[in-house]
């Protein structure tokens, strides 16, 4: 190609048709599947650390102007396989001709994951919160800290790419990298391969923490010096003769016996009056001689008025 000329236009779905025919040519050839970037929406990355990823890689200017391509690409599937590996990422890119792309990652500084080791000891208590990224706010400070952090900065990338692209950062390396922000959605337990650390030693250091054992503080020395003996009891006291004073437990004091109280003897009840209607009725007294003749002295009497 020279100088002045440019390839021609690729549309999108040209760039679909080549893709899939070239992936299905790369598996019948080598026999090995591949994994290419499919998004469920515009979003590259809905998850901590593919958000992560991208931001870190917006953060440097270095890479400000070849990004916006790069996400177009990824967006439309021209990213037809990507590996991630040990400290470098290998892939495959659809354009207007099949593209190689191989990005290396300089493993992580000793010294800086051994300093987030320190800093998040007993804070990072299982795997499972560390990949869902459910961790304190100065935890995810720290793993997100720009040139401190675990994320690479463009110093620490190399980035190569098959197409005819001067610069360093082409299009279809700027795809590669958001398809890794996306494949850690998926996936984010790859980070920390990629970064050549093993995120078991941060739960390791969690569960050291938790299990040091406090430093035991000496007993206190409960025997009395022979001069505060001497200033209590008044008596003076051979060296070597002092020795810790024995307490004897004293028996709770007995609780008096409360005294018994004659029972005093129960009242006899009145009987009850019967009531009108009860079948126990008060008998009658019997009534004098003189009653029953005033009574008899009545009857004609009434018999009389009745008339």
């Amino acid at each position: 190609m020279s100088w002045y000329s440019f390839r021609p236009y690729v549309s999108v779905a040209e760039r679909h048709r080549k893709a899939e025919a070239a992936a299905k040519k790369l598996v019948k050839k080598s026999g090995r599947s591949l994994a290419p970037v499919n998004l469920a929406s515009r979003k590259i990355a809905t998850t901590f650390w593919g958000k992560a990823w991208c931001d870190n890689l917006e953060a440097y200017s270095d890479f400000a102007n070849r990004l916006p391509r790069g996400r177009a690409y990824v967006r439309n599937g021209s990213v037809i396989d990507l590996q991630i590996l040990r400290g470098k990422v290998e892939a495959l890119v659809q354009g207007s001709d099949l593209y190689k792309i191989a990005i290396g990652f300089s493993p992580l500084a000793a010294k800086r994951w051994k300093d987030f080791k320190t800093r998040s000891a007993g804070k990072v208590t299982n795997l499972l919160d560390l990949l869902q990224g459910r961790l304190s706010k100065d935890i995810l400070a720290d793993i997100t800290a720009r040139d401190a952090g675990l994320f690479p900065s463009p110093k620490e990338i190399d980035l190569d790419c098959s197409c005819p692209d001067w610069a360093d950062m082409c299009k279809h390396v700027a795809a590669v990298l958001y398809g890794v922000g996306a494949r850690l959605d998926e996936k984010p337990e790859l980070f920390f391969t990629l970064r050549g650390v093993d995120m078991q030693e941060l739960v390791t250091a969690a569960s050291t923490t938790a299990t040091t054992p406090i430093a035991s503080t000496p007993a206190a020395d409960t025997a009395l010096a022979g001069a505060d003996l001497a200033e209590i009891f008044g008596v003076e006291l051979e060296a070597g003769d002092v020795a810790a004073p024995t307490v004897e437990a004293k028996p709770p004091p007995a609780r008096p016996a409360k005294p018994i109280r004659p029972r005093r003897a129960l009242a006899r009840r009145k009987p009850s009056k019967a009531k009108a209607g009860d079948a126990l009725q008060k008998p009658r007294r019997a009534r004098t001689r003189k009653a029953v003749l005033v009574a008899e002295a009545k009857v004609p009497a009434r018999k009389a008025k009745k008339k």
